[in-house]
Protein backbone atom coordinates (compact mmCIF):
# COMPACT_ATOMS: atom_id res chain seq x y z
CA UNK A 1 0.00 0.00 0.00
CA UNK A 2 1.44 3.34 -1.10
CA UNK A 3 1.33 6.18 1.32
CA UNK A 4 1.77 9.91 0.68
CA UNK A 5 3.36 12.07 3.36
CA UNK A 6 2.19 15.45 2.07
CA UNK A 7 0.22 17.94 4.12
CA UNK A 8 -3.42 18.16 3.21
CA UNK A 9 -3.51 22.00 3.02
CA UNK A 10 -0.41 23.48 1.45
CA UNK A 11 -1.76 27.03 0.94
CA UNK A 12 -2.50 27.59 4.64
CA UNK A 13 -0.35 30.39 6.19
CA UNK A 14 1.80 29.70 9.21
CA UNK A 15 0.06 31.21 12.24
CA UNK A 16 3.13 31.27 14.47
CA UNK A 17 5.12 34.52 14.54
CA UNK A 18 8.24 34.89 16.63
CA UNK A 19 8.20 38.43 18.01
CA UNK A 20 11.21 38.07 20.31
CA UNK A 21 13.53 39.83 17.89
CA UNK A 22 11.06 42.69 17.40
CA UNK A 23 10.71 43.14 21.17
CA UNK A 24 14.51 43.20 21.55
CA UNK A 25 14.76 45.82 18.83
CA UNK A 26 12.02 47.92 20.46
CA UNK A 27 13.75 47.86 23.85
CA UNK A 28 17.09 48.71 22.25
CA UNK A 29 15.60 51.72 20.46
CA UNK A 30 13.86 52.80 23.67
CA UNK A 31 17.16 52.75 25.56
CA UNK A 32 18.91 54.69 22.78
CA UNK A 33 16.19 57.38 22.76
CA UNK A 34 16.27 57.66 26.56
CA UNK A 35 20.04 58.18 26.57
CA UNK A 36 20.10 60.71 23.73
CA UNK A 37 17.16 62.67 25.18
CA UNK A 38 18.85 63.07 28.55
CA UNK A 39 22.08 64.21 26.86
CA UNK A 40 20.36 66.67 24.52
CA UNK A 41 18.37 68.40 27.26
CA UNK A 42 21.38 70.47 28.34
CA UNK A 43 20.60 73.59 26.36
CA UNK A 44 22.93 76.11 27.92
CA UNK A 45 26.58 75.20 27.62
CA UNK A 46 28.07 78.67 28.08
CA UNK A 47 27.66 79.65 31.75
CA UNK A 48 25.82 82.98 31.89
CA UNK A 49 23.41 84.64 34.31
CA UNK A 50 20.35 85.60 32.29
CA UNK A 51 18.40 88.74 33.22
CA UNK A 52 15.25 88.17 35.27
CA UNK A 53 11.77 88.95 33.87
CA UNK A 54 8.20 88.21 34.87
CA UNK A 55 6.36 85.20 33.45
CA UNK A 56 4.50 85.87 30.19
CA UNK A 57 2.94 83.59 27.57
CA UNK A 58 5.15 82.82 24.59
CA UNK A 59 4.15 82.16 21.00
CA UNK A 60 4.83 78.73 19.55
CA UNK A 61 7.30 78.86 16.64
CA UNK A 62 6.62 77.21 13.29
CA UNK A 63 8.12 73.71 13.06
CA UNK A 64 10.21 74.70 10.02
CA UNK A 65 11.77 77.68 11.82
CA UNK A 66 15.54 77.46 12.21
CA UNK A 67 17.17 79.05 15.26
CA UNK A 68 20.71 80.37 15.66
CA UNK A 69 22.02 81.22 19.12
CA UNK A 70 24.31 84.17 19.85
CA UNK A 71 25.67 84.32 23.41
CA UNK A 72 27.38 87.24 25.17
CA UNK A 73 29.15 86.08 28.35
CA UNK A 74 30.27 88.05 31.44
CA UNK A 75 33.45 89.26 29.76
CA UNK A 76 31.51 90.52 26.72
CA UNK A 77 32.78 87.76 24.40
CA UNK A 78 30.55 86.56 21.59
CA UNK A 79 29.68 82.90 20.99
CA UNK A 80 28.01 81.50 17.87
CA UNK A 81 26.15 78.63 19.50
CA UNK A 82 28.91 77.24 21.73
CA UNK A 83 31.85 78.36 19.57
CA UNK A 84 33.68 81.53 20.68
CA UNK A 85 33.94 84.03 17.80
CA UNK A 86 35.50 87.43 17.27
CA UNK A 87 33.47 90.44 16.16
CA UNK A 88 34.72 90.00 12.56
CA UNK A 89 33.76 86.31 12.55
CA UNK A 90 30.35 87.17 13.99
CA UNK A 91 29.79 89.68 11.18
CA UNK A 92 30.68 87.07 8.54
CA UNK A 93 28.25 84.55 10.12
CA UNK A 94 25.53 87.20 10.17
CA UNK A 95 26.22 88.05 6.51
CA UNK A 96 25.88 84.36 5.59
CA UNK A 97 22.62 84.10 7.55
CA UNK A 98 21.23 87.24 5.90
CA UNK A 99 21.96 85.77 2.45
CA UNK A 100 19.73 82.75 3.10
CA UNK A 101 16.27 82.73 1.44
CA UNK A 102 14.63 82.21 4.85
CA UNK A 103 16.88 83.75 7.54
CA UNK A 104 16.87 82.03 10.93
CA UNK A 105 15.45 83.39 14.16
CA UNK A 106 18.26 84.61 16.40
CA UNK A 107 18.20 83.65 20.07
CA UNK A 108 20.23 86.17 22.03
CA UNK A 109 21.50 84.93 25.38
CA UNK A 110 23.27 87.76 27.14
CA UNK A 111 24.66 87.68 30.67
CA UNK A 112 22.74 90.05 32.96
CA UNK A 113 25.90 91.76 34.18
CA UNK A 114 27.32 92.81 30.79
CA UNK A 115 27.65 96.36 29.57
CA UNK A 116 24.48 97.31 27.71
CA UNK A 117 26.56 98.73 24.85
CA UNK A 118 27.83 95.24 23.98
CA UNK A 119 24.24 94.04 23.61
CA UNK A 120 23.29 97.10 21.55
CA UNK A 121 26.30 96.51 19.25
CA UNK A 122 24.94 93.03 18.50
CA UNK A 123 21.44 94.40 17.89
CA UNK A 124 22.90 97.02 15.54
CA UNK A 125 24.75 94.34 13.55
CA UNK A 126 21.53 92.35 13.20
CA UNK A 127 19.56 95.45 12.16
CA UNK A 128 22.15 96.41 9.49
CA UNK A 129 21.59 93.07 7.77
CA UNK A 130 17.79 93.14 8.00
CA UNK A 131 17.69 90.25 10.47
CA UNK A 132 14.63 91.23 12.47
CA UNK A 133 13.48 87.88 13.85
CA UNK A 134 15.01 87.92 17.31
CA UNK A 135 14.24 86.35 20.67
CA UNK A 136 15.96 87.36 23.88
CA UNK A 137 16.34 84.67 26.53
CA UNK A 138 15.80 85.50 30.19
CA UNK A 139 15.07 83.80 33.48
CA UNK A 140 11.65 84.00 35.10
CA UNK A 141 11.19 85.43 38.58
CA UNK A 142 11.78 82.99 41.36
Amino acid sequence: MARTFRQKRQAQPIAELNVTNMIDLGFTLLIIFMITTSNSSTEQTTPINLPVTSISPAEKPDSSTKFETVVIDKQGRYFWGTKPVSTAELRSYLNAAAALPKPPVFRIRADGSINLQRFMDLMDELKKRGLSKITIDSQTER
